[in-house]
């Protein structure tokens, strides 16, 4: 091929491929940008799929969504935290010092949180709904219970074991609070397959039948029929 020939093929010069390269690394320049301005949009709370601080004062459940095909995130009723419904901003507060203390007790060291972190313990996504903590009335208590000291408790006795951080009281129950708005992050789908705990409400008590029915009356007392006029 002549010289002639090969600077007609313009796909083949150094110049096309230079500003080709130049135009490339601009645009992916420009989606970088918009793509981080939307992911941080995303995963701000407040938005669609993390839910405000104060979700916490709400029922939190994950149900299966046919239109989706998996488990999704439900608020439901009202359900405050520890029986105290807080403010905006103690719900913040509250949260991040639950997340202050995650990260300061280094829990990604074992756990993973939202598929972050290690595999050696469970996943801490769902941790609020874990059928693990009993039933819904005693969940709380016993998330606190098992934060401050779980070398006792019956689901740590066995495989991999937790050992004692030295949580504090008002640590643990930021951090209950903070798993509970975790818990209402839409992950679409993740975890899989899990299984929620029931937080049904219990069904009201039925009034008692009356022990004894009071006796029925006499007719024949009311109307007189079968009294002899010696009776009278």
């Amino acid at each position: 091929m002549s010289e002639t020939q090969t600077q007609a093929l313009w796909w083949a010069s150094e110049s096309f491929w230079r500003k080709t390269a130049i135009w490339v690394t601009a645009g992916s320049f420009v989606v970088l940008i918009f793509l981080t301005f939307d992911t941080v949009k995303q995963i701000t709370a407040g938005g669609k799929r993390v839910p405000a601080y104060s979700v916490i004062n709400h029922r939190i459940d994950y149900v299966f969504d046919a239109k989706r095909n998996f488990q999704v995130p439900v608020i439901g009723v009202e359900e405050p935290l520890f029986g105290k419904k807080l403010t905006e901003e103690e719900d913040a507060a509250l949260v991040s010092h639950g997340k202050l203390t995650t990260q300061a007790k280094n829990c990604m060291n074992c756990h993973t949180l939202l598929g972050n972190g290690a595999y050696y313990a469970p996943d801490l996504t769902k941790a609020w709904l874990d059928p693990a903590w009993g039933s819904k009335e005693t969940r709380e208590q016993s998330m606190v219970d098992f934060l401050m000291d779980p070398t006792d408790k019956l689901h740590n006795g066995l495989g991999r074991r937790m050992p004692k951080l030295g949580i504090t009281q008002e640590e643990a129950r930021a951090t209950v609070a903070f798993l509970k708005w975790m818990a209402s992050i839409d992950t679409n789908g993740f975890p899989a397959n899990f299984k929620p705990i029931d937080q049904a409400d219990a069904a009201p008590v039925a009034a008692p039948a009356a022990e004894h029915a009071a006796p029925a009356a006499d007719p024949a007392a009311s109307t007189g029929v079968g009294i002899t006029p010696a009776q009278q």
